[in-house]
């Protein structure tokens, strides 16, 4: 929480600081990695710090984070970020100007931040298309919550989000100050 992500585009980089994530385990039942290794989702079981990319139903664009050592298939779905900089080209990507709903949601941020296929793979400590920044903000208040839309193993609170951002998605009640 509170680590900034930022994408490299040919007019300069989008950044935006996480503010919701989910984590999927790798003997979880709603994690993509549930069944073992797949070229779909091999990148999730790179070394931590790797960027999985998947399309959700069709049409939304994810960004995922592996989150274990290699082999493992641990990954953490990045839910929403808070824009920092490059707002206006995000405007353009998601064609809006609404601050608030460019990047809350994890379809709205891929969207936001240009992130496609292309990026599966990356490693996310080495600058590069993508990768993940520190600018030394420390997070005070994590709220955790159940995750959002899965129907198998719903119930552990493995959805953590910054409380009182207005960046958060999702319902209010499982997001509470």
């Amino acid at each position: 929480m509170g680590k900034l992500v930022v994408r490299q585009v040919a007019d300069g980089n989008l950044i935006g600081r996480i503010v919701e994530t989910e984590a999927y385990l790798h003997n979880d039942a709603a994690a993509h990695s549930f069944r073992g290794m797949t070229p779909r989702n091999r990148s999730l079981f790179l070394e931590k710090a790797h960027a999985y990319v998947y399309i959700a139903y069709g049409v939304s664009m994810m960004l995922n984070v592996s989150a274990g050592a290699a082999g493992v298939g641990t990954g953490v779905l990045i839910r929403a970020l808070e824009p920092v900089a490059g707002a206006n080209f995000m405007e353009k990507n998601r064609g809006m100007t609404k601050l608030r709903e460019l990047t809350r949601g994890p379809g709205r941020l891929a969207q936001a931040l240009a992130v496609d296929l292309s990026l599966q793979g990356q490693d996310l400590c080495r600058r590069g298309k993508l990768w993940l920044a520190d600018d030394g903000l420390r997070i005070r208040a994590i709220g955790r919550s159940k995750r959002i839309g899965i129907t198998r193993n719903a119930a552990p609170l493995l959805r953590f989000y910054v409380k009182g951002n207005p960046f958060v998605s999702g319902p209010k009640a499982l997001s509470p100050e």
